[in-house]
């Protein structure tokens, strides 16, 4: 099969578009996937530059996120059968191959039915991004009703999914974008404050908007000053979710401290990396729920780029660059 090969750790130069054996079933409840499609994110230029996960294991496959038909299935395989359109979150951390290739093998319970009304496309741009939104905003901070939310970098993969989630919840939504064209996307999705982070101090912003309570939960995506500066936006009793590993100085934690903020992390690849069957099992749910939304008109991703599988390389390059709207999306032949 055609895939993208990780020949070494380094800049975008190290994926290379090669010829590679099929993969292998390794158990009865395997099921082989044609992908059509595969999503790009930031955690596959991660490991590309720094193959922390499985430094060992090169030339590797990246790729998380993917799309595409069932095309076999171990005997005893009963969610799914040969023709069926699924899409899921599976490998790409140099552990075992990932989905910037022509078929992948994957366990029946980490696969979801690809929403209806989706392109292969849109359905591989989802599954990293609906899952992370879902594990910060509903089971970490618990999101409802009537809550105020601060999403950091909402015209981003995360962050313009993370919107529609928190809408979908009920609840009122600030975010940080760069650019008018950003805001009037972010607007479109539902967010009531779109915060030029250039020109306009987002703490300002936000207690402004809040009569100077601050928000409910904040979802960063950004990390560093932002995730911060953060707290002082952030309500009495509030949350601050992050998706990044971030540290800050003592003052600013003194102010997480004061208003007795519940700080917490999400890193969605540690499932598949700790191999906690029960965590994977709980991001396929997210999945199944994540195509409800969708075929019920409530979440759309947005697709910034589409690009062939062999230029896997110059998506690395743009999405590093920072400037994306959405995803980017490698389609494969």
């Amino acid at each position: 099969m055609k895939a993208v090969l990780m020949t070494a750790a380094g800049g975008p130069e190290v994926l290379q578009f090669r010829e590679v054996p099929d993969p292998e079933f390794h158990g009865a409840f395997d099921v082989l996937v044609r992908v059509k499609a595969a999503g790009v994110n930031p955690v596959d230029t991660k490991v590309r530059r720094n193959p922390t996960y499985y430094p060992e294991n090169l030339p590797a496959i990246l790729g998380c996120d993917g799309a595409g038909i069932v095309e076999a299935v171990g005997h005893s395989v009963t969610r799914f059968k040969p023709g069926d359109a699924v899409y899921y979150f599976n490998n790409g951390l140099g552990g075992a191959p990932g989905n910037y290739a022509q078929y992948a093998v994957v366990h029946e319970d980490f696969l979801a039915p690809k929403p209806g009304n989706l392109s292969m496309v849109e359905a591989a741009a989802l599954p990293l991004v609906v899952i992370t939104a879902w594990e910060a905003l509903v089971d970490r901070a618990k999101l409802d009703v009537g809550h105020s939310v601060l999403i950091h970098a909402g015209a981003g993969g995360v962050g313009h999914v993370a919107i529609q989630i928190a809408r979908h919840f009920g609840a009122f939504v600030a975010t940080t974008v760069s650019g008018l064209e950003k805001a009037e996307f972010v607007k479109s999705l539902g967010a009531e404050l779109a915060i030029d982070y250039r020109s306009e101090d987002f703490v300002d912003e936000v207690l402004h908007w809040t009569n100077g309570v601050g928000v409910k939960t904040v979802l960063d995506t950004v990390g560093g000053l932002a995730f911060c500066k953060s707290f002082g936006a952030t309500r009495v009793y509030g949350s601050v979710v992050t998706i990044l590993s971030t540290s800050c100085d003592m003052d600013w934690i003194n102010v997480a401290r004061v208003r007795n903020l519940n700080i917490c992390y999400v890193q969605m690849p540690a499932p598949l990396y700790l191999g906690l069957r029960n965590g994977r099992m709980h991001q396929t749910r997210i999945l199944e729920e994540a195509r409800n939304l969708v075929e019920a008109g409530a979440l759309k991703p947005r697709i910034g780029q589409v690009l062939p599988l062999k230029d896997a390389a110059e998506a690395h390059r743009i999405l590093e660059e920072g400037h994306a709207v959405g995803k980017i999306v490698l389609e494969v032949p």
